[in-house]
């Protein structure tokens, strides 16, 4: 048997592969697999924002109705087994070792340039693990886009869309209506769609006419919904105004499956404010008593939404950021933002291949407030050190980079082998 070290180096080494977008292989991995998808209920989850919160509190509602509940979320912070739980543990070393040495005796079968991908198999992997657990129902998240996600492969109960913002344009589309297509493609006939996105001219109405002519039901959830009890009365674990969005697009998802899923009052109301997510607005008291804010804000709207509720959770107070971002992403934009936010900004650069320069981001944010005391740290840990004397930071720009910053602070202690850079991907392709 392969050590743990082992299997996760399998795992990096199908980094070889990039990412594609596509069905094909993952249905014929799957299928090599022994199709451990057919088994399984889902509730199937896209959106451009919000997606990992919205899972992780239908994960705690269901969980609490008494169901056996897995979860597939992506990316992971520190270790790669955040990506795959069952009733909010991670699988354990023993269970990725055994279903890693069966999928690579199944990927022989496959040749050069149709050998699946790292996503490609970890999908197969979790419905594996989901499978051999018997779990009562799945909530499975996209990768990137739906359509022609490897996720796309199941059939769900319900198919969600959190929302359609603006990124991975280069894979998705270069408008809301194609990204809304892309994400829309997760609906399948007759089952119902419930959804966040609000814009009535492009988003939403792609979503409603894709769902129309399917024949699928669509619930739109507006800014209404926070209104009404219980979500009126709730005290979210997960703070800001967004995350009371994601609770109301998880609770109008709960109420559509209740014919099949039934969950009572006191379930959803436990389930909804017990629900937490590392990386989402994580505020960590030192033992000094400083506040540090850890948010995983990794586009414009996430940064919007992160300014929001900054705001509302400390008025008047103005964070010093600590910001690391990717270089594939709209690093000027979001760095400008919220540069006009702070005081103090430190610069510095992501673990990755993909990272933006952090002397870029630093012009970036003099351009946008040159009155803020703007430096560059060479990595994370001298960033953290530099604004030790602050009472409230907000470190952000990256899920990636907050797995740094996880273990800067000690957080995690993370596991002997780096697993971080699982995250890193090679330029996808679409696969028709």
């Amino acid at each position: 048997m392969v050590t743990y070290s082992e299997a996760i180096q399998f795992l990096y080494d199908l980094q070889l592969f990039g990412a594609k977008l596509g069905l094909e292989n993952p249905r014929q991995l799957a299928r090599l697999a022994g199709d451990p998808q057919e088994g399984l209920r889902f509730i199937h989850v896209a959106g451009t924002n919000g997606k990992g919160s919205t899972c992780a509190m239908l994960d705690r509602v269901y969980r609490a109705a008494g169901l056996r509940v897995g979860l597939f979320t992506s990316p992971h912070l520190v270790e790669f087994r955040e990506r795959i739980r069952i009733d909010g543990q991670m699988i354990s070393e023993a269970e990725l070792i055994q279903k890693t040495e069966k999928i690579r005796e199944l990927l022989a079968q496959f040749k050069g340039a149709n050998h699946p991908t790292f996503f490609e198999v970890v999908v197969v992997i979790a419905l594996l693990c989901f499978a051999d657990a018997k779990c009562d129902l799945v909530i499975w998240e996209t990768g990137l886009g739906g359509r022609l996600d490897a996720t796309n492969i199941v059939t769900p109960l319900a198919s969600v869309i959190t929302n359609v913002h603006l990124d991975h344009q280069e894979w998705l589309g270069e408008t809301l209506e194609e990204i809304a297509t892309e994400k829309a493609g997760i609906i399948k006939p007759g089952i119902p769609v419930v959804t966040g996105a609000t814009d009535e001219r492009h988003a939403l109405t792609v979503i409603r006419e894709i769902a129309a002519a399917l024949s699928s039901p669509a619930t739109c959830v507006t800014d209404a919904a926070l209104r009404l009890p219980p979500l009126s009365r709730l005290q979210l674990a997960l703070l800001g105004k967004h995350q009371r969005r994601n609770a109301a697009l998880a609770l109008a998802t709960i109420n559509s499956l209740q014919a099949t899923l039934p969950v009572s009052d006191k379930a959803v109301i436990s389930g909804l404010q017990s629900a937490r997510l590392a990386g989402r607005f994580q505020e960590i008291t030192t033992d000094d008593g400083r506040t540090i804010v850890l948010d995983g804000a990794h586009n414009e709207a996430g940064v919007d939404a992160l300014i929001v509720a900054l705001a509302e959770r400390f008025a008047g107070k103005k964070p010093a950021f600590v910001l690391g971002m990717m270089g594939d992403k709209a690093w000027r934009e979001m760095s400008g933002k919220l540069a006009t936010c702070g005081e103090r900004v430190v610069l510095t650069p992501v673990a990755s291949h993909r990272t933006a320069k952090a002397e870029e981001l630093a012009q970036a944010c003099r351009a946008a407030n040159p009155s803020a005391t703007i430096s560059v740290a060479k990595n994370l840990p001298a960033a953290l050190e530099s604004v030790a004397d602050e009472p409230l930071v907000v470190v952000t720009g990256s899920l990636h980079f907050l797995g740094e910053a996880m273990e800067a602070l000690g957080l995690s202690g993370g596991p002997e082998v780096d697993e971080k850079g699982l995250n890193d991907y090679a330029a996808a392709s679409r696969k028709l």
